[in-house]
């Protein structure tokens, strides 16, 4: 390894994403001396795009330049700015002249829809449409257009609340992506006494990174208590899901804010319906207090996805980034939503009399009523130190793209566009499982956008507690990735830098071909295959060997015939429980192979002994080892808490 224990030690303490720019360096190094390609899955940066909406904007665009064109073409190269009277009347003869032009059908219906759905008015409404993709003005209303903020409500009613309007609307908040909003968020709450410095916060776990990093600056100094999740189904297998005694530590009132990503990065898995109920419980009896701020870029890759926004509204900030789903990280659109009917502005109205005045006074330059500026109001003009508040706001160019992209998914009724998102995320999911030689485990709440595999896990269940035990004594928790990018140039994130498992590893399943993710999967068995080999040339190994003996082999044929259990979605490399795999031919190459293939719960076997491990007899050594994956089992089985019905995967 060109990396030390030492080193790698002392680079676990950075951010996955800055730990990454190492491990790319590493994967260069071996690009150029192996001359094979760097395979990069350690970003969630999607490699497509929705092209219909950006060729409805393009086309607008063009509409836009006719109108300034109009107003003013006293000199060339110079215009004016579009006129609102009889525009709705030009826009449609402009529609109908260049009808086969790309976006020219996706424009026309997003018209209608407007017109006709929203009841909008159609000269105001083609005005802000032109006006606003040539951006001539500043935001105006600042928060968002105001037929913009109508589109993305109704797309946010159906791709964030399951297709369940609230009772009260959401007032919207456009944003330069999930990353301002999150800025935004933290410093207006703090602001507003939403939140106190050194305020106790809870985190559900595994997440985004800085989620984890933001509460401990030196600004905010938050009392972080983590909800873990720590669920596991009947079979022992991760299901990415709360147990209720990790909810239940929100009930407690000195608990002040929840902080989540749903569904989950890296485990990418939504709240299940029951954890959703929890929390509302608490909300409504022990802690009615409670912020849940929640970040849902990954929502749309779930069928049926409902946010907490939908589930307790009162109580929920929403954020929401269309990055991800419309392949559009480039043009960082985001919005914050926080509903009408919501605690914060009883939150403000409660506050003691010095700290009104201090509000007061801090927004007095914007209204003559301050203490009736709402929360989101506020957090418009704290996102532009309130002196700026008259130029705050999204740029209109981008309102108008986020508007088009809300509309194309608005008016796909046939779901086309979610389910081809889906289909390349699954078949890529397939790929890796493939060259991992595992099955594909089936989860309803799984978005996939991501797969968090714990290695440790498997190592403990279907290996041997002492290989587990052998590689957390020898190597740091991030070996394997460094691995990973030596030898296979392929770089992944660490899991435990999102305070998920610390054996664990982030692939992201949204940014390389088909093809590679076959490739990473191979990468990952073999690095699995190299730690065994290295044990079993230690006295561990032996010693294993020793310790498992062969007098479960009848019960380990048993277990090879049972059909699986539904797996969670997160553990792949896990879920290699489902058949028992016949043994190796030789004492000699059973030394040397790691009981695992595809779909076996045994350790990586070298690929030059597979054929004949399919075709050899069953021999002594490895029905001990299948004898010490059993008990392993059991212990696991033992220790876990009892799975309910609804959590299983």
């Amino acid at each position: 390894m060109a990396t030390s224990r030492a080193e790698q030690k002392r680079l676990e303490s950075l951010s996955p994403f800055e730990l990454k720019n190492s491990l790319i360096e590493l994967a260069n190094d071996n690009v150029k001396l192996e001359a094979v390609t760097m395979l990069n899955a350690g970003r969630g940066n999607p490699n497509w795009i929705a092209t219909e909406p950006r060729e409805a904007f393009f086309l607008l665009g063009r509409f836009g330049i006719e109108e300034s064109r109009r107003d003013w073409d006293e000199w060339d190269g110079v215009g004016g700015m579009p006129a609102k009277a009889g525009i709705a009347q030009r826009y449609r003869a402009f529609l109908q002249a260049n009808r086969n032009e790309p976006g020219a059908s996706l424009l026309q219906r997003s018209f209608d829809y407007g017109v006709k759905k929203l009841k909008f008015d159609p000269d105001a409404y083609a005005w802000e449409l032109a006006d606003g993709v040539i951006g001539d003005h500043y935001p105006e209303p600042d928060r968002m257009l105001s037929h913009m903020e109508r589109v993305v409500h109704a797309y946010l009613v159906q791709a964030m609340c399951g297709g369940k309007a609230p009772k009260q609307p959401f007032d919207l908040y456009a944003v330069e992506g999930g990353t301002a909003a999150m800025c935004y968020l933290f410093d207006s709450a703090l602001i507003n006494g939403i939140l106190n410095k050194g305020d106790t916060i809870a985190i559900m776990t595994p997440i985004f990174t800085p989620y984890l990093e933001i509460p401990h600056l030196e600004r905010y100094q938050f009392d972080v208590v983590e909800l873990k999740a720590s669920r596991f189904d009947s079979e022992g297998f991760h299901t990415w899901q709360y147990d209720p005694s990790e909810l239940d530590k929100l009930a407690d009132p000195k608990v002040k804010a929840l902080f989540l990503v749903n569904p989950s990065n890296p485990p990418s898995v939504a709240l299940s319906p029951e954890s959703r109920a929890h929390i509302k419980r608490i909300t409504e009896t022990s802690n009615p207090g409670l912020t849940v701020i929640t970040d849902d870029v990954y929502g749309t890759f779930v069928d049926g996805f409902e946010s907490l926004m939908s589930t307790v509204p009162k109580n929920t900030i929403g954020v929401y980034s269309f990055s991800k789903y419309f392949g559009c990280t480039g043009w960082r659109l985001g919005v914050i939503a926080v509903n009408r009917d919501n605690i914060f502005e009883g939150k403000l109205a409660k506050l003691p009399a010095k700290r009104k005045a201090q509000l007061n006074e801090r927004y007095s330059s914007i209204t003559l009523e301050p203490e009736k500026l709402k929360f989101i109001d506020r957090l418009v003009a704290d996102s532009r130190q309130v002196a700026l508040n008259h130029t705050a706001g999204l740029s209109l160019p981008q309102q108008i793209q986020m508007g088009l992209f809300a509309l194309f998914d608005l008016l796909d009724e046939q779901r086309t566009y979610q389910e081809t998102c889906q289909t390349i995320i699954a078949r890529r999911m397939h790929a890796l499982v493939k060259g991992m030689g595992v099955k594909l485990p089936k989860d309803p709440h799984a978005a996939h956008y991501y797969v968090e595999l714990d290695l440790m896990n498997y190592a403990e269940r279907y290996v041997s507690p002492e290989f587990a035990s052998w590689l957390a004594q020898n190597f740091e928790p991030v070996d394997p990735v460094f691995r990973l990018a030596e030898k296979g140039s392929v770089v992944l994130l660490n899991g435990g830098g999102f305070d998920g498992p610390e054996w664990s590893v982030r692939v992201s399943l949204a940014n390389l071909r088909y093809e590679s993710y076959q490739d990473i999967g191979k990468w990952l068995r073999e690095i699995m295959e190299d730690y065994y080999a290295e044990f079993e040339k230690t006295s561990g190994g032996t010693s294993a060997r020793k310790a498992v003996g062969a007098k479960k082999a009848v019960a380990t044929k048993a277990a090879a015939t049972k059909a699986p259990a539904a797996k969670s979605e997160a553990t792949k490399f896990e879920a290699t429980k489902s058949t028992a795999t016949k043994a190796a031919a030789t004492k000699k190459a059973a030394a040397k192979r790691a009981p695992v293939k595809k779909a076996v719960a045994k350790a990586p076997v070298k690929k030059a002994a597979t054929a004949t491990a399919k075709k050899a007899p069953a021999k002594k050594p490895t029905a001990k080892k299948s004898t010490a994956r059993k008990t392993t089992a059991r212990k696991t089985t033992a220790k876990k808490a009892p799975a309910k019905a609804g959590s299983k995967r």
